[in-house]
């Protein structure tokens, strides 16, 4: 009976953890999806450089969780997303609007796949 109890408590601290990572994840991600849309907003009213700024802003952030998301996370997703915002910094350095559109929605669909795939769903466990 003893050995029912350690593994119903193994599996309930398991599911916990899922739980948190994927409350974390949603948090996260929504963070900062909100500040690359505010990026995005600037970029449309002609201000770069706040652009710039927020879009940093993000991607320190992303980079404060490395080790985390690279623990957590598929490498290939980790890596999409830091490619994602080297190209958006690239494209506002440049001031290109519509790559920077395109490219900054693209890390913004992905950020949200992330999330949307660490939730704890029927259709993630299947």
């Amino acid at each position: 009976m003893k050995r029912v109890w350690v593994a119903l408590c193994i599996l309930g601290i398991l599911f916990g953890g899922t739980l948190a990572h994927s409350f974390y994840m949603e948090h996260f991600v929504r963070e900062l999806t909100t500040t690359l849309e505010e990026s995005e907003t600037q970029a449309e009213q002609g201000n770069w450089d706040r652009a710039a700024q927020l879009t940093q802003t993000a991607r320190e952030r992303w980079e404060e969780q490395r080790c985390y998301l690279h623990i957590t996370l598929r490498h290939s997703d980790t890596d999409e997303v830091y490619t994602g915002f080297r190209e958006v910094a690239e494209f506002i350095q440049c001031q290109e609007g519509g790559e920077y559109s395109a490219a900054n929605a693209h890390l913004i669909a992905k950020l949200e796949l992330l999330a949307e795939a660490e939730q704890f769903t029927i259709e993630n466990i299947l």
